[in-house]
């Protein structure tokens, strides 16, 4: 006789939700079905505001107070959850179902060593004393490849790198053996080779364990190469549902095949070739940055320094016009050299815009800050949240006593109009805003000066494909307007790519290569570092 059908792992048939706002409700979701199976992915994609992340919650059953379901049914092995107490969820939560978030930092307690919150899980839902749990939770981080377990369970997760961080919350979702995890954007906020690492990571165990996975993303090429199946939501509904291969070869909907086509792909290239060769007008010469104190004390003693160099003699030159790329993992340096050069960080060496030196930032005055502008990979944390957007933009117009006879009103319009943003949203807070929105506006703000040189600091990782796109149409179309100099520093190669004319690798605080992107795609790189960037990178789809 044969045995039953075993129900999916996942299942969730005509759900709707609704948040309660100010303005009326807002209708989140829509009639969402889909099933997983056991040792499925499914691949959930679509735009910010699409409704993945509240799919998600709601399948945990972590629902915001202003919530309300419209109706439906969510099953966990065929078990309903919508009907389950907070005492039933609470027990459910982290024996059965897990989820992986975006950002690790936020997912873990700061004040608590990481073994002790991994193997808290342990003890809560699989009933073992404090010395089983702690040298389960051990074997558990030796399971994801931490080189050091025992060690690592002692560390606090502000001692611990980003990578290290989501590794440690992979082991706590896969601690107890679930039906399901829900990963949440786990690899948007790392870099290209740790995130590569953490889906070979996803991948073995999800072999290994047989796990149930809903996989959220915006980068498709990466679901594209871990999915199973792939669900497209937009605006609340799920618009299409296939196996991986058909969704990304031969998609039905218009929607579908918008998101493939804003891909990035190194063979689309997106600008003109490089400039004719100039005087520079960035040039870098031996640029250290050191983090940290040297203490006199520990010089008397002859302890070692506890200086940390972010940059180390970091030599090159930015032509007039160009896109000039920075790529390597984090903790690279790339960053530590954008701060540098818009006098954020302290240095040694110097560097030369326009003929004239600078060796301290005390020496960078009025007239460079007003030709070189950064613009924030977070605009959450660069835009001021108390200050409407008017006041944003007004305060570099002030500063900077831009030219013109128009009034303040009317120029902060006019900027706003430069980013494709509507007149009344100058009257908006940040909060209210998309975060697309959020960059367009601090990308009007580095251009109220009519800077020369703009430094882009992956400005672009948090968005999804459509919104990144629109981004990097939008920087290169005031580029053609005011001939603009981007320094763009990134994780994305196959964006990189597309957009850059030169492309600077660095390794630990080294520039190991300088390449012109069509050296690059013809004759490959030198620079074994720069061959294992390219290796991890996800290949496009469509």
């Amino acid at each position: 006789m044969p045995l039953p059908a075993q129900p999916p792992a996942l299942q969730v048939s005509g759900y709707g939700l609704d948040y309660e706002t100010p303005s009326g409700r807002f209708a989140a979701l829509r009639d969402i079905d889909l099933s997983i199976a056991r040792s499925e992915v499914l691949g959930l994609v679509g735009e910010s505001g699409s409704g993945k992340t509240s799919l998600a919650f709601a399948i945990l059953r972590d629902l915001g107070a202003n919530a309300r379901e419209t109706g439906g049914s969510i099953r966990l092995a065929g078990e309903e959850l919508t009907a389950k107490s907070t005492r039933e969820l609470e027990a459910i939560r982290g024996r059965r179902i897990a989820m992986v978030f975006q950002d690790p930092g936020t997912s873990l307690n700061p004040t608590l060593p990481l073994g002790e919150q991994l193997a808290e899980v342990l003890r809560r839902h699989q009933g073992l004393s404090r010395r089983q749990a702690w040298r389960e939770a051990e074997a558990a981080l030796a399971r994801v490849a931490l080189k050091t377990p025992a060690e690592m369970m002692r560390r606090y997760p502000h001692e611990v790198s980003g990578g290290e961080k989501q590794r440690v919350a992979i082991a706590t979702a896969f601690a107890c053996q679930p039906d399901c995890i829900l990963f949440d954007e786990p690899t948007t906020a790392l870099d290209i080779i740790t995130a590569r690492q953490i889906l070979e990571l996803f991948e073995r165990l999800q072999e290994e364990t047989g796990v149930a996975s809903l996989y959220i993303s915006h980068d498709l090429a990466l679901v594209s190469r871990i999915a199973d199946r792939v669900a497209v939501i937009h605006r609340g509904r799920i618009v299409e549902e296939e196996p991986a291969a058909q969704v990304f070869s031969a998609p039905r909907e218009d929607y579908t095949r918008q998101l493939i086509a804003s891909v990035p792909r190194p063979d689309r290239r997106l600008v003109a070739p490089a400039p004719a060769a100039a005087a520079p007008l960035l040039e870098v010469e031996a640029l250290t940055v050191r983090y940290g104190r040297d203490r006199l004390l520990d010089r008397l003693r002859g302890r070692a320094s506890r200086q940390v160099e972010g940059n180390r003699a970091i030599s090159l030159a930015v032509r007039p016009g160009e896109i000039f790329g920075i790529v390597g993992e984090s903790g690279s340096g790339k960053s530590t050299l954008a701060r540098a050069l818009a006098g954020l960080n302290p240095f040694e060496g110097s560097f030369s815009f326009e003929g004239r030196r600078f060796a301290r930032p005390a020496e960078l005055d009025r007239a460079y800050r007003r030709a070189v502008q950064i613009v924030f990979q977070h605009p959450d944390s660069s835009l001021n949240p108390r200050q409407q957007i008017r006041e944003i933009l007004a305060r570099p117009l002030r500063l900077y006593d831009a030219p013109g006879a128009a009034s303040l009103a009317e120029r902060v319009e006019a900027l706003l109009a430069e980013v494709q943003l509507p007149a009344d949203f100058a009257r908006k807070y940040p909060h209210q805003l998309s975060g697309g929105e959020k960059q367009r506006v601090a990308i009007a703000r580095a251009f109220a000066s009519r800077p020369q040189l703009v430094i882009c600091d992956e400005i672009t990782s948090a968005l999804d494909v459509s919104i990144q796109a629109q981004i990097v149409q939008l920087l290169l179309s005031l580029r053609e307007r005011f001939g603009t100099t981007y320094l763009f520093i990134t994780h994305d190669l196959n964006l990189i790519r597309q957009i850059a004319h030169r492309i600077a690798v660095m390794y630990r605080g080294d520039l190991v290569e300088l390449v012109e992107v069509e050296a690059l795609a013809a004759a490959g790189p030198r620079h074994a570092y720069t061959r294992a960037l390219l290796e991890a990178v996800p290949t496009p789809v469509g």
